[in-house]
């Protein structure tokens, strides 16, 4: 996959909305604080540069050599566009009479989702020495921070100024900056604990037409009164539950959530895109990293796999810049063996684990399945988490990020190395086994440490699922069981807490689960 270098107009009226706004020069001439001291423009396209101005106002842009006059509109808006921009800085930008001083450009990642995304290097540096250490290494001058949280300033990436910024992000954005030479401007919409509902536009939602299709199908079998019903039974008993522990001097229990009709919310769809995502549509950028799951969609009926085709495509349609990469987290964080338990990246990985008594049912590995079905979306990449650390809150940021600069430099800038494991490609049965054809096989399949490779199910018409024999050849496995002579379907990985799953490329990536049948059990 490589990234399109073709741009097309920007829409900056998009841009303004409800930010808030800095005077240049006069005070009818403003800009958002996306543009400010330390900024880092994007390379190598036509780079917008807009704000608002007294109606018929002129507006000079200065930048090196570049000097561009434009006149707002009558709603005051107004935007130019500086000539495709080499690599550099730092360099003033002035805007009328106000100087932005130490512009550098190179390229600029946006970072957003859920905590995993905001949460601040502070956060985990003692649990990530790895993270420490970089961090108290700054400052780094070809990196520069903005965060839509707290101060809105860009600012230099420093020991100080880092403590403070996404962890996650700066950990993708320091090995990539390193790796590509260039200078790197990293911004962090992100906010704990939200869904993906609220981080598309509601217009990008109401639009889309595979979520009103998921939305209509689960209405068919979605009875809301009676949904209703037992929330007003659950809230009656919370309350008395409350009173009791409030007398206890006890903390209360947490409340039941109440539902909504299919395709709404009980919150509002859209608004942490409003408030943290819009004042920077329009802004050049090279890409987006995404890291949120854990709180689904808050769309009833509509599950996480179609609500981020509609999220894509939405940013991708509001900024202008056709399709740009899209790099996300692979969800659930870890669960997974490692194969290299001692290597800083992955040493917090699960310890390989026996195969589980049973075969975990079906819905065991849908919400691993329904994440892994993103990549799918053109120009989107998948940053393999299994064999990363686990729990809510990973520790081990420095590997998170490592992980992710190196699927950016695979994917993005072209660089010759392997992002993902083994990628189920398609299968064939032959008599009493079934062959697994795999892509991304780099150099050569292969479990790690001499352990013998598990972690596949096999199952016949009956459904029934039992757990398979599994031997490599070449760039295939072949599944058997002796108690399975007519087989019809092969899972592999098929849980949440995937510990015996053992498949990885030389390359030392893990394959993501798959499952060659659609049954719905």
């Amino acid at each position: 996959m490589t990234p399109s270098r073709t741009f097309v107009r920007v829409f900056a009226t998009a841009f303004l909305g409800s930010a808030v706004l800095l005077p240049v020069g006069r005070a009818e001439v403003k800009v958002t604080p996306v543009f400010g001291d330390h900024m880092v423009l994007q390379r190598e396209m036509a780079t917008p540069i807009y704000g608002t101005a007294e109606a018929g106002e002129q507006v000079t842009v200065k930048f090196r050599d570049q000097e561009k006059t434009t006149t707002a509109g009558a709603d005051g808006k107004w935007v130019v566009k500086l000539d495709k921009l080499k690599v550099g800085g730092p360099d003033e930008l002035t805007i009328g009479t106000l100087t932005i001083k130490d512009v550098l450009v190179g390229d600029v990642w946006i970072g957003s989702g859920q905590s995993n995304m905001e949460i601040a290097s502070k956060g985990f540096m003692a649990g990530d020495p790895v993270l420490a250490k970089i961090v108290a290494d700054g400052p780094y001058p070809q990196l520069r921070i903005f965060s839509t949280r707290g101060k809105k300033i860009w600012e230099e990436a420093t020991p100080q100024t880092l403590e403070y910024f996404s962890a996650l992000l700066f950990s993708f954005g320091l090995p990539l900056q390193k790796e590509i030479g260039v200078p790197v401007g990293l911004m962090s919409p992100a906010v704990g604990g939200t869904p993906s509902g609220y981080w598309l536009s509601e217009e990008a939602y109401r639009s889309d037409a595979a979520c009103k299709a998921a939305a209509e199908k689960f209405a068919q079998t979605y009875d809301f009164d009676a949904a209703k019903a037992k929330y007003d039974r659950d809230l009656a008993d919370w309350k008395a539950a409350a009173e009791a522990a409030k007398s206890d001097g006890k903390p209360a229990p947490r409340g039941p959530n109440a539902p909504a009709k299919a395709g709404e919310s009980t919150g509002k769809i859209g608004n942490l895109y409003e408030a943290h995502v819009r004042p920077m549509v329009g802004f050049g950028i090279r890409g987006v990293l995404w890291d949120q799951g854990e709180a689904g969609t808050a769309i009833t009926g509509v599950d996480q796999y179609t609500l981020m085709g509609a999220l894509i495509r939405g940013w991708r349609q509001e900024w202008g810049q056709n399709e740009f990469p899209f790099l996300y987290v692979e969800k659930p964080s870890g669960e997974g063996c490692a194969w290299d338990p001692t290597d800083p990246v992955t040493n917090k990985a699960s310890p390989f684990a026996p195969l589980p008594a049973q075969v975990p049912p079906l819905i065991a590995g849908l919400y691993r399945e329904t994440h892994i079905r993103i990549m799918q979306y053109p120009q989107t990449a998948m940053v393999t988490s299994s064999d990363l650390g686990n729990m809510t809150h990973p520790t081990n940021k420095s590997g998170y990020g490592l992980r992710a600069a190196r699927v950016a430099l695979g994917m993005v800038y072209g660089r010759k190395i392997e992002i993902y494991g083994p990628l189920y490609a398609s299968h064939q049965i032959e008599g009493d086994k079934v062959r697994i054809r795999f892509s991304h096989t780099g150099q050569g399949l292969a479990a790690p440490q001499a352990q013998k490779l598990q972690g596949f199910a096999i199952a016949g018409e009956d459904q029934k699922f039992v757990w398979g024999d599994a031997v490599i050849d070449g760039d295939s496995v072949i599944v058997s069981s002796a108690s399975v002579p007519k087989p019809a379907a092969v899972r592999y990985a098929w849980s949440q807490q995937i510990p015996w799953a053992n498949l990885f490329n030389k390359d030392g990536l893990p394959a993501p689960a798959f499952r060659t049948d659609a049954w719905e059990r």
